[in-house]
């Protein structure tokens, strides 16, 4: 993050500053308006963020000073030893009165129609600081409208060129895209080429206008926000686990917004995450379905359950296969219910082969804690695309990068990740040159404190997932620095499966007779002499294939439990109820235990929470990180693996059913493939 002062503060120094007749001690480097803020007031502001650098542009901030013949604005004003600051003058009062006065000039009087209404800050701002009327008889200001692309709804006579979304572009994002034309009044905020912003981050933009100049172009005119009732929970389209805020009218999901988690997602998200929500209402299955004579037919959950358990009792050849977005519950239901009805615990969550070493949680764990990356002296990528991967952890590689000027190598060619990456080259070998300490790269790890390795998963397969793994322990260990290894995890689902032993070692699940998925979208199946039960909510090409279809609730439809990447347990929270027939997944397994005479020994989800970590002692408690000690890590002997970084292609906005079913998220498709169009392209 952007330090939002002036300079760098020699030498960790504590000032003594009096605010209000109140005298506080503030950290040298501290702005003015920090100071006031410790202090307990409450300062306006519109171009100032604590996230961003400072601008100085609106002058909403000023303050009074003692010795100072004018108001000072107090965002770009470094406290000082002995400053006596006010902030509730009738100069302060009289000051702030005429700046909002300039701003109300040519900002147009269509709060009723616009979609920041009762979100507004300017609107807020102007209730406390706005005159009754306005002294301005002349014509406003009238600027054309921008094209952002898919997400973003401009109005841009009601901008107040504070430069938010400028300077989140070019120092967050990292895709300077957004720029300013003209001088004065005439200013506007502008993409340089009117072109789709292209940043996975873009829509956070939205959230930094303070005025309703960017808005949501998908949400535009769908609810007021008094209208909406909003849950805290949990976004599943990665494996990092933003924290979100899910608005709903009724039972329809309208939006999804940013929480605040300094340990996690800071107050960002991807655009995935924000607006892939639409899907949620699209391509659902909404109630039981048996296959007769070739197609699908609507049935009763009975008789749904009833040829379940006819195809059990011919065979206790089963195996269970769970998805991108399934829950800790429906993972530890269906291993229990198979391991009641055929003796094996065969369910796995790989849908594509990749190497994993579940004999100690490092192996497979984002050791680093996604804050301490903001720490880091040093990273390298290996077979690693953050960008696409986890959108989150990349901003806080970008964070790092910007802030300490900290370098970043990889082995492959991961593209552009919106800082500068120093490629290694794109044979894995390098990895065994580093160890033998005949690469260059040694001496920039010998050199470190705080270095970070993260493994992708596009090199975590078969091939290449152990001699990379065991080379990255092997070279961390050697420089007592095992915690920088991390797995970068895509799915929700991953470590949260791995953690409660949903996986088998010699990955045969898919040669069972009958395979019971849950959410399995992306795996290849050949369904010759098989029966497949499919339980998800979304209509998939494996709900094609399958013999019984089980309705299952979304993710925004249930109370569930989920692990990130980094090994942290966090609780997501019902916002709306699944349509039609559809019912949370773990109450469909419980049901149809019963029907199998096999009850599963849980009733309530309680109950069914108090018998996961009663099972499974790794897991931390909720909110927490796991508590393991990576020196304990063992190391595997491997020979060198002369061979190229292989990376798994991403369809961004295509990861999984919700997105694929999600109208905005094609728009955004369409519009990245459309931006090297611009006609200078050979």
């Amino acid at each position: 993050m952007f330090r939002p002062i002036l300079f760098e503060a020699r030498y960790n120094l504590m000032l003594k500053v009096k605010v209000d007749g109140v005298e506080i001690e503030v950290e040298n480097g501290t702005t003015v308006l920090q100071a006031c803020e410790i202090a307990g007031k409450e300062i306006p502001r519109f171009c100032y963020h604590e996230r961003l650098s400072i601008a100085g542009n609106c002058r909403m901030c000023l303050v009074e000073m003692e010795k100072s013949p004018k108001p000072v604005a107090s965002c770009a004003m470094p406290a000082a030893e002995g400053q006596v600051i006010f902030t509730n003058t009738e100069m302060v009062k009289k000051a702030r009165e005429g700046v909002m006065e300039f701003l109300l000039i040519n900002h147009p009087l269509d709060c009723p129609i616009c979609d920041q209404g009762g979100e507004c800050d300017l609107q807020d701002q102007s209730v406390n600081y706005g005159g009754r009327s306005s002294r301005y008889e002349l014509n406003k200001r009238s600027v054309k409208e921008k094209y952002m692309g898919p997400l973003i709804k401009t109005q841009m006579n009601r901008c107040i060129h504070c430069t938010r979304c400028i300077r989140f572009a070019e120092e967050i994002a990292g895709v300077p895209d957004l720029g300013a034309i003209n001088r004065g009044e005439n200013m506007e905020i502008t993409t340089f080429l009117e072109k789709t912003v292209d940043s996975e981050l873009s829509a956070n933009v939205i959230d930094l206008c303070p005025v309703g100049a960017l808005t949501s172009k998908p949400y535009a005119f769908e609810a007021r926000p008094w209208e909406l009732t909003k849950t805290e929970t949990i976004d599943v389209m990665d494996a990092v686990g933003s924290n979100i805020r899910v608005d709903t009218k009724g039972w329809d999901v309208k939006r999804i917004l940013p929480r605040i988690n300094e340990d996690i997602n800071e107050e960002w998200i991807s655009d995935k995450t924000r607006y892939a929500c639409d899907g949620l209402s699209s391509n659902r299955i909404d109630q039981p379905y048996i296959k007769k004579e070739g197609k699908l037919i609507p049935c009763s959950w009975e008789e749904a359950f009833l040829k379940i358990s006819e195809e059990f009792k011919k065979t206790a050849n089963i195996g269970g296969l769970v998805g991108d977005m399934v829950d800790l519950e429906t993972i530890f239901s269906l291993k229990n219910l198979l391991s009641s009805v055929s003796g094996s615990e065969s369910v796995d969550f790989r849908q594509k082969d990749f190497y994993i070493d579940p004999s100690h949680p490092s192996n497979y764990l984002f050791n680093t804690p996604i804050a301490e990356i903001d720490n880091a002296d040093l990273f390298l990528l290996v077979g690693a695309n953050p960008r696409l991967e986890a959108t989150m952890i990349n901003a806080r590689i970008r964070k790092n990068f910007v802030n300490k000027k900290t370098e970043v190598f990889s082995i492959g060619n991961p593209g552009d990740q919106t800082y500068k990456i120093n490629l290694l080259g794109d044979n894995l070998s390098i990895l065994k040159d580093i160890e033998a300490e005949t690469n260059s790269f040694t001496d920039k790890i010998k050199k470190s404190k705080r270095p970070i390795f993260i493994i992708g998963e596009s090199v975590l397969n078969s091939k290449q997932g152990k001699f990379v793994l065991e080379t990255s322990k092997s070279i961390l260990k050697k420089y007592n620095a095992l915690s920088g290894l991390n797995t970068l995890h895509r799915n929700a689902s991953s470590v949260g499966a791995l953690m409660l032993g949903a996986y088998n070692t010699n990955q045969d699940v898919l040669k069972n007779e009958i395979l019971y998925l849950i959410g399995a979208d992306e795996v290849e199946i050949d369904n010759k002499n098989k029966f497949i039960i499919y339980q998800g909510s979304h209509g998939s090409k494996n709900t094609k294939i399958a013999d019984v279809v089980l309705p299952g609730a979304a993710y925004t439809e249930k109370d569930s439990l989920y692990v990130n990447l980094e090994g942290r347990v966090q609780a997501a929270y019902k916002a709306s109820f699944p349509p039609g027939d559809a019912k949370e997944d773990w109450k469909i397994l419980r049901a149809l235990s019963d029907v199998l005479k096999k009850p599963l020994k849980f009733n309530t989800i309680e109950q069914l929470r108090s018998k996961i970590f009663e099972s499974f002692s790794i897991l931390p408690e909720i909110n927490q990180l796991p508590k393991v000690k990576t020196e304990n890590l063992s190391i595997a002997s491997v020979d060198t693996l002369d061979s190229k970084v292989h990376f798994t292609s991403i369809d961004y906005y295509q990861t999984n059913e919700i997105a694929r079913s999600s109208k905005t998220m094609m728009e955004c498709k369409t519009a990245r493939e459309q931006l090297t169009k611009t006609g200078t392209d050979d």
